[in-house]
């Protein structure tokens, strides 16, 4: 709760400096001179008029979440091309009869969001390839995390989603997380739950929760609870693990975690790594699925040879894609990591939360060949 109390803070005072540098940078624009006769006052009334504008017409077409992102973004390419005309005017030693800077930085800014728009709202695969001296039959498995169902794409398009994994053939697929949120209504959670239940697998879908899956304003918002949630998922044939393994094929493991807001925000109690394996045979292969990246260093240790996990949504935004590995949040943002002999993908989602743009990142799903050496 206090790293999100300081984001929070931070992202407001963010806002209000981005909105004050850019309305006084407006102000530098000929036809604002021209209007307001060089009048400091009337330029400031002028000038946050426009800008404070802008931003609630932003908030009222999107939301005020991505409003906040867009005037940060278009402060820093402002911030960016004030510099580039800075130094060119120190080259060229001469002043340029137009104000440039704020152009640029215009159409700077809708680049980078339009491109940021596009890859939050379409997907892609990342494969990836492991290999193991166990012995375990080659595997494919298709893992997604993240679709707060209702954001970028409702029911029918989650389905699409998984036609296309489908044409991959996986073996199994798993859920990593943040499969619905509150905004999702209950209709469309039914329908994404049978969706993940038309899978064909020859090892079947497995489910674990994400901090939103569970709803933080109650099932009144949203119109079902977590329970209903995993009887709508296990009436559709999809497994659900809450700090259990279940052994497949007599060949590997997979382990589902409860997720780690459990002990952060709901001051309840998840098994450890060295809980949820000690009766398993660690000669076979070990794969979990745990939806925040935040405990590393024991699965490390505990000699696990695969997690899977979701939550950072890559990172999101460029250039604070790192923001939750620096403070600590999260131990990766995004990829493929290898600890002792334990492989870690992370992976930036199949959808988004609120912010409806990934500059940092794109959505996808993850496929991951695993093969017997």
């Amino acid at each position: 709760m206090a790293m999100w109390i300081i984001i929070m803070w931070t992202a407001l005072a963010l806002t209000g400096s981005a909105l004050v540098y850019i309305s006084n940078r407006v102000c530098k624009f000929g036809f604002i001179r021209k209007l307001t006769k060089d009048s400091e006052k009337r330029k400031a009334f002028i000038g946050g008029g426009i800008v404070f504008g802008a931003f609630f017409v932003v908030g009222l077409l999107i939301n005020f979440v991505n409003a906040v992102v867009c005037i940060i973004y278009f402060a820093m390419f402002w911030l960016l091309s004030d510099f580039i005309f800075y130094l060119i005017h120190k080259i060229r030693k001469q002043e340029f009869e137009s104000y440039y800077a704020g152009a640029l930085a215009f159409f700077a800014t809708i680049a980078a969001l339009s491109a940021g728009w596009y890859l939050d709202h379409n997907v892609w695969q990342t494969e990836y390839n492991l290999s193991t001296d166990k012995k375990v039959k080659n595997l494919k498995i298709a893992a997604i995390a993240d679709s707060h169902t209702g954001t970028t794409f409702n029911a029918d398009g989650f389905a699409k989603h998984l036609q296309t994994i489908q044409a991959q053939n996986p073996d199994l697929v798993i859920v990593a997380g943040d499969f619905v949120d509150d905004d999702t209504s209950r209709q469309d959670m039914i329908e994404t739950s049978k969706a993940l239940g038309d899978l064909q697998t020859k090892y079947g879908v497995y489910f674990v929760f994400g901090n939103h899956d569970k709803g933080y304003y109650g099932a009144e918002r949203r119109g079902f609870s977590s329970a209903d949630l995993v009887a709508e998922l296990e009436k559709n044939g999809v497994k659900v693990l809450r700090d259990e393994a279940e052994l497949i094929d007599d060949t590997f493991y997979i382990i589902g975690r409860r997720d780690y807001s459990v002990e952060r925000e709901q001051h309840g109690a998840r098994k450890s790594m060295q809980e949820l394996i000690k009766n398993l045979d660690t000669s076979k292969y070990m794969i979990v699925a745990d939806h925040q990246p935040t405990d590393y260093a024991m699965q490390a240790q505990s000699g696990v040879d695969l997690v899977i996990s979701g939550h950072t949504h890559g990172g999101q935004l460029f250039p604070f894609n790192q923001v939750g590995k620096w403070i600590g949040a999260n131990d990766r943002v995004y990829g493929y990591e290898r600890r002792n002999k334990t492989n870690f993908i992370v992976t930036s989602g199949i959808s988004d939360w609120a912010i409806k743009f990934k500059t940092g990142t794109k959505s996808e799903y993850v496929l991951i060949n695993i093969n017997a050496e």
